[in-house]
């Protein structure tokens, strides 16, 4: 069972379990790895879509951003707050 409602997908802020990415997403083990967090971190703070990934230098957009979409796209973001966390 998710921690939260589905009926407030997108609708509100999102949940502050749903801000790292999932494991098989984004391991901690990645090169880089808190760098990209911390980057992720500033652009949701400043309310931006996403962020130019410190380590490629490719555009990841960030789990606040794809919350507020409502769904999956299934494009396999790294941040995406939709993937099951059970």
């Amino acid at each position: 069972m998710p921690r939260f409602e589905w009926s407030s997908v997108g609708t509100g802020p999102l949940p502050d379990e749903l801000r790292a990415p999932h494991p098989a997403r984004l391991p901690t083990t990645t090169p880089g790895y808190d760098v990209i967090i911390a980057a992720h971190e500033t652009a949701i703070v400043n309310g931006e879509s996403g962020y130019l990934d410190p380590v490629t230098g490719l555009f990841a957009m960030t789990a606040a951003y794809l919350w507020e979409r409502g769904e999956c796209c299934d494009s396999g973001c790294r941040h995406c707050p939709y993937v099951s966390r059970t």
